[in-house]
């Protein structure tokens, strides 16, 4: 992942920004619920201080960043310190996998979403959360990039090229949901979900692993 020592100096401030912006944070994790199957086994990839796996009762993760997989410990998660590029766990081991605005911050995006596909048990389903790079959202963050902590060096993407890459994988059967419908300064309540995507600034994806006979 991208500057991961940057993650290890400002966890505090990265898990704060939960708690600062909550009904941001909250309408992103409903769009994210509206996706998530019922499993038996699942984990996060980019697990982050566990914001998103523990309400989603998601108990396993990995995570680069000590000091984020720290917090996570805490908060009675099982975290692996490991790259989304080369994870750590058998193929077919999971019925769901995870990952919440990870993907901008991965040094090899495509290899990461096959890895995912690879751990993912056939029909296995993979839920991505994204800041779309072509909402207001999206262009609002490239345009402050330089003056972020956390996004100097992401790459935001499109639907559209992460539905490429995901198809290209593996991946099938795609469902979207999206929220944040305003500037997050201007969120005081937690915001709508809708199906679809090109309004929302946040879009949730999730995408079913292909069976192969």
């Amino acid at each position: 992942m991208y500057n991961i020592e940057i993650f290890n100096k400002y966890f505090e401030e990265y898990d704060k920004w939960y708690e600062e912006n909550k009904f941001v944070y909250l309408s992103e994790l409903n769009a994210v619920k509206e996706l998530i199957p019922r499993f038996e086994s699942g984990v996060e990839i980019g697990i982050g201080t566990g914001r998103f796996a523990l309400p989603l009762k998601i108990k396993k993760g990995i995570e680069p960043s000590m000091s984020m997989a720290k917090i996570s410990k805490n908060r009675g998660l099982t975290v692996l310190q490991a790259m989304a590029e080369n994870l750590p766990f058998k193929n077919n081991s999971f019925d769901l996998a995870l990952m919440i605005v990870t993907i901008c911050f991965v040094e090899d995006p495509v290899n990461s979403i096959k890895e995912a596909n690879r751990i993912l048990r056939d029909n296995g389903t993979l839920v991505l959360g994204i800041v779309d790079k072509n909402s207001f959202l999206g262009k609002l963050y490239e345009k402050r990039r330089s003056k972020s902590i956390f996004y100097k060096e992401v790459r935001f993407f499109s639907v559209s090229v992460l539905i490429d890459m995901l198809t290209n994988a593996g991946f099938y059967n795609f469902e979207y949901r999206q929220t944040i419908f305003k500037y997050p300064s201007d969120i005081k309540r937690i915001d709508k979900v809708e199906p679809g995507y090109g309004r929302g600034g946040f879009v949730a994806i999730s995408a079913k692993k292909k069976a192969y006979i």
